[in-house]
């Protein structure tokens, strides 16, 4: 009778294991180059203040790059296109009528990885000031998604990390493509080469310290870039280095990665006494815990190309971080 038992126990649990299999539904990859967003609304209301604000709000420039460039590469389809294989792109943004106001976010609904937030509201004027009201919550979502593809395609061909690790006690997932161009103490310039240039990261750190305020810290940072170029960022003739371009405001966030209060500043630099100059991202981690504040810092130089991607990169690596 035992024996009868546990046969009719296993039996049920192979058999529920066999339902549990079969309610998974497999999605396809979902495609699309990084940052290029697929908006699904009518060709009347593309052309409305609804595109407009479509336009303006998630398709706003980045701060902190030399020349305009959006934060999404926008691609409008009407919704009698949404299917097949357009349903694929990995961020979607989908506008529609609707009896009610409101906004829905979906992930993976036809691909994986996939997000798609679905705008809905009765009027134009509805539907504008959901886009409005909104668009900082649909940039992070679709930007969450594009970051993990990012870091996802780097971790094809990792960079060996070992010497950061040995030296700083981090681990960073790079592409092989970079190298580390200089390596003096604790002070590692890392680069790869572009058509025109180069994309570089920075990694260094100093003693621990406190700050009262925001304002004063984002000061701190600024300064200690500047003396941390001059000493090992030299430009192309004697006696040029690079510096921060005073003349665009930086823009700093205090945000948190890897578990630990970090200083965000996103601004321009230029080299002293020549004609270079680009954007940069600099990352100040309040590392209490090894008593030291670790800087991360990405910087591109690559005349007439884009450089959104680039700077994206860049932020992919960094957030990419684990500090011992």
């Amino acid at each position: 009778m035992r024996a009868l038992i546990k046969l009719i126990i296993i039996s049920m649990t192979f058999l529920s294991c066999k339902d549990d299999t079969a309610k998974k539904v497999y999605k396809p990859d979902s495609s699309g180059n990084i940052n290029n967003l697929l908006v699904v609304v009518d060709n009347d209301l593309w052309n409305t203040s609804v595109g407009d604000a479509i336009r303006n709000q998630i398709g706003a420039e980045v701060y902190g790059l030399p020349q305009v460039e959006p934060q999404f590469d926008l691609r409008q389809v009407p919704p009698v296109v949404f299917s097949d294989f357009v349903r694929m792109n990995r961020t979607v943004l989908k506008i529609q009528h609707s009896n009610e106001s409101d906004i829905k976010f979906y992930t993976d609904p036809y691909a994986s990885p996939q997000k798609m937030a679905v705008v809905s509201g009765p009027t134009q004027q509805a539907l504008k000031a959901l886009i409005e009201q909104n668009a900082p919550r649909i940039i992070q979502a679709f930007k969450k998604v594009e970051l993990e593809e990012k870091q996802r395609r780097i971790k094809k061909s990792l960079f060996n990390s070992s010497a950061l690790k040995a030296t700083l006690g981090i681990n960073l997932n790079l592409s092989s493509v970079y190298r580390i161009a200089k390596k003096e103490d604790d002070f590692f310039w890392i680069r790869r080469d572009t058509k025109t240039g180069i994309i570089s990261l920075l990694a260094y750190s100093v003693p621990f310290q406190d700050f009262e305020t925001l304002d004063l810290f984002s000061q701190r940072v600024i300064q200690l870039r500047d003396s941390v170029a001059k000493q090992h960022i030299p430009g192309p003739t004697q006696g040029n280095f690079m510096t921060t371009e005073m003349a665009y405001t930086p823009f700093s966030k205090l945000t948190e990665i890897a578990d630990t209060k970090v200083l965000e500043t996103r601004s321009l630099w230029k080299v002293e006494g020549a004609f270079m100059s680009g954007p940069f991202i600099n990352y100040s981690f309040l590392d209490q815990k090894n008593n030291r504040i670790l800087v991360l810092e990405g910087f591109v130089y690559a005349p007439s190309e884009a450089k959104r991607d680039y700077i994206f990169e860049l932020e992919s690596i960094i957030k990419s971080i684990t500090i011992q």
